[in-house]
């Protein structure tokens, strides 16, 4: 399949058209990002691999309207995230992207099932706390807190407390990027579980090429920019992965 097939049959769910990111350290300016054009489809896993530097969080992060483009614009769905305001970016945040980072940034002082239902509290249309860590494989766990929690079993309690405000979008930046391969199997089973059986639109970075395998898209950066777009004709599943 061609990504311009693809692009005809599914609904775009992200569209990032000319973005740029330009800091300002002192009297240098780092181009982070240098006229990215990107769409992201409905139901789509995505793997975006590149070295440090090139790019790839500071898109997650203006994907995810957590970050303006210096210029260029984004679109989800028919919306102009870049047109909206600060109350607007924070409604589409909490009602529409889930996130998981590297480290889980749970609440010590809460148990699993109390970590996720912070967020079911504040979603128009939630899964029940308990539904969103069984689908993580933590139906036993949901009493336990984080230090009685390994850190793949921690990470899963973050995947579930991301998609149990059943987003349309999960935005993951190095999800394995702190543990070990067999716990890493663990957590990426839980999102390649969540993406097929919710149709979330996913998009995960990683250092690990390996991982690319179980995308439908894998694109590559160099230095703010896309090099390449490869389209898995099949996905591999995790279990099938070779570390």
């Amino acid at each position: 399949m061609t990504d311009m097939a693809q692009k005809d049959d599914r609904r775009t769910t992200l569209s990032a058209l000319g973005i740029t990111k330009v800091y300002r350290t002192g009297e240098v300016d780092i181009h982070a990002l240098r006229g990215v054009d990107l769409d992201l489809y409905e139901g789509e896993l995505v793997v975006l691999l590149g070295p440090s530097g090139s790019g790839k969080s500071t898109l997650l992060n203006i994907l995810g309207g957590l970050d303006n483009p210096t210029s260029g614009r984004v679109f989800f769905q028919d919306s102009e995230l870049t047109a909206l305001s600060d109350r607007g970016l924070t409604a589409y945040r909490r009602d529409h992207v889930g996130f998981v980072f590297q480290f889980y940034n749970l609440i010590p002082s809460l148990t699993a099932r109390e970590n996720v239902t912070i967020v079911t509290n504040i979603a128009p249309d939630p899964l029940p706390a308990e539904d969103a860590l069984r689908m993580v494989g933590l139906a036993e766990r949901m009493a336990h807190f984080p230090a009685q929690l390994s850190g793949g079993e921690q990470q899963r309690v973050a995947i579930a407390r991301a998609i149990a405000k059943r987003p349309n979008i999960l935005l993951c930046d190095e999800p394995t990027g702190a543990l070990d391969s067999k716990t890493g199997i663990l957590v990426l089973e839980a999102i390649e579980h969540t993406n097929r059986t919710l149709g979330t639109t996913t998009t995960l970075i990683t250092h690990n090429a390996i991982i690319a395998d179980m995308a439908d898209r894998v694109i590559t950066f160099n230095d703010g920019r896309i090099a390449d777009v490869r389209v898995n004709t099949s996905r591999r599943p995790v279990k099938n992965l070779r570390w």
